[in-house]
């Protein structure tokens, strides 16, 4: 089959609907993202076709076998680009099982019940409204990472696929109970926690509040009512807009701790019984704590953005935990513990990933709540807060993501490596001190003889780049290693605004 591909194409013309309207930049690092509003599109349905027979086309020839599990989140078109994508697979030979609306998490775990190697999960994600994308995989519980990818993009971008035919389509009813079912069996909690539910509107709403309920919680709804236009705010719980209305919500009700779902419910932001929103990253020491208690030795893997405790913390030293620092990435810290046996991987975003006993290897953001609510259980009448005062104090500061358009941002991030490693190279000093320390698998982390550190990345699924400080010391160190940081930024004239600071 010969597709008609265009660079770009205006909504309501000809060549709209004539033509695979699909931008080569929204096949990122782990996934796809592309803009799908009104202006300025990157992607169409017959673009979306074409991504379905190279996906079709590619799990065939990587050996995977035709048979894949589709799902698609709550947005007011991801129903019909997934059926666009349906269509393309089904073209390439694909045998479809379509497990509806659906979270990420319940399309992986769908690979397990239905027996089926492959998934491609229709998704924003966090994003907010106007983004579509597919995040896939074709080896469980592991997704697509750079290899994949760019194996992808080449088969749409060339039109290069095998279209077979012999395809399928198979609509799989009620496999939300069989996903809630699995989910909370034997995870009954002996406290009554009182949990507040935030799904900011998103697809978690008709999964989040049900699942916690089921394990004994008395569950407090906020925004659980399933609405596509999001009408508070972005269900994206490492923004502080979504944080704040949990930790409202939390000291209205006296609730013992407050979860916050994203879009698509693989993530889970906490804030404690006092209103402290907690970055993930610390939640996850938290959880690595409890989890190396009852499981000495163990392993766990973390991703560059999160804090520095994982390292120094002497509850996990007690316990003989090893911890390794990766490549920020759902893709890559999945792989990451797989690769190493790990318990556990935790990212500041609130992807947390579980290996048995505890989970599949894939990050649930409902699993993880479970995980959180199982800690408070076993916490001999600690609260959450008090859990939390247990950490070393550090002065942390949220993911903050200046602007950086996506065929510039890696450059840009390049010269800061370049700058980073000139400094530490010649002695010079940064933020007051000397550079002890740039770790630079993914961006660079640059660390100050205080332990002070701030990194700066490349987002893998949106036009922006990362940056994160931390300072076991004091909040002006903190503000110090952020204003050094973003001078070296500012050296680059393609740096915008930032969508969130401190």
């Amino acid at each position: 089959m010969s597709l008609n591909f265009v660079d770009e194409a205006r909504p309501n013309t000809f060549e709209f609907e004539t033509s695979a309207l699909i931008k080569a930049s929204g096949f990122r690092e782990y996934d796809a993202r592309w803009w799908f509003g009104q202006v300025a599109p990157e992607l169409n349905l017959i673009g979306v076709q074409a991504l379905g027979m190279g996906l079709g086309t590619l799990i065939r020839r990587v050996g995977a076998g035709p048979d894949i599990v589709t799902g698609h989140d709550f947005r007011s078109y991801s129903l019909g680009i997934k059926l666009a994508l349906v269509s393309g697979l089904m073209a390439a030979g694909a045998r479809v099982r379509d497990i509806g609306l659906a979270l990420s998490p319940m399309a992986y775990f769908a690979q397990f019940a239905l027996d089926v190697p492959s998934v491609a999960m229709v998704t924003a994600s966090h994003n907010e409204n106007g983004w579509t994308g597919v995040k896939m995989g074709a080896a469980r519980p592991l997704t697509f990472g750079p290899e994949e990818m760019s194996a992808l993009k080449q088969i749409v971008m060339a039109g290069d696929f095998d279209l077979v035919g012999g395809g399928s389509y198979d609509f799989v009813p009620n496999f939300r109970e069989t996903y809630l079912d699995d989910l909370t069996r034997g995870k009954r909690i002996s406290k009554k926690l009182k949990v507040v539910a935030a799904c900011g509107n998103g697809t978690a709403g008709a999964f989040a509040p049900e699942a916690l309920e089921r394990i004994g919680c008395e569950v407090i709804p906020l925004d659980v009512e399933l609405d596509h236009t999001f009408p508070r705010y972005n269900p994206n719980p490492e923004d502080m807009q979504m944080l704040h209305a949990i930790r409202d919500k939390v000291l209205e009700t006296g609730a013992d701790v407050g979860l916050g779902f994203d879009g698509d419910g693989d993530r889970c932001g906490v804030v404690d019984n006092e209103g402290n929103e907690i970055f993930a990253d610390k939640v996850g020491v938290m959880l690595a704590r409890d989890i190396s208690s009852q499981h000495p030795g163990s392993t766990f893997v973390v991703d560059v953005k999160s804090t520095g405790l994982f390292n120094t913390d002497s509850v996990l030293r007690a316990n003989s935990a090893v911890t390794d620092y990766w490549k920020t990435g759902h893709s890559y810290i999945k792989r990451r513990v797989a690769e190493l046996g790990a318990v556990a991987g935790f990212e500041k975003s609130g992807h947390f990933f579980f290996n048995p006993p505890i989970g599949r290897g894939y990050d649930d953001g409902l699993v993880t709540a479970i995980a959180i609510c199982q800690m408070l259980d076993r916490s001999s009448g600690s609260s959450m807060a008090d859990l939390y005062r247990a950490l070393p104090l550090t002065f942390g500061t949220p993911t903050m993501s200046p602007h950086c358009a996506d065929d510039v941002k890696y450059g840009v991030v390049e010269r800061v490596v370049a700058d980073f490693q000139a400094m530490k190279r010649d002695g010079t000093v940064f933020a007051g001190q000397k550079i002890a320390d740039l770790i630079t698998v993914n961006g660079a982390r640059v660390v100050a003889d205080d332990g002070t550190w701030g990194l700066v990345r490349a987002s893998s699924n949106k036009p922006e780049l990362v940056v994160v400080v931390e300072s076991p010391v004091s909040s002006q160190r903190r503000r110090e290693m952020f204003e050094a940081v973003d001078t070296v930024l500012r050296r680059s004239p393609e740096v915008g605004a930032y969508n969130q600071t401190f």
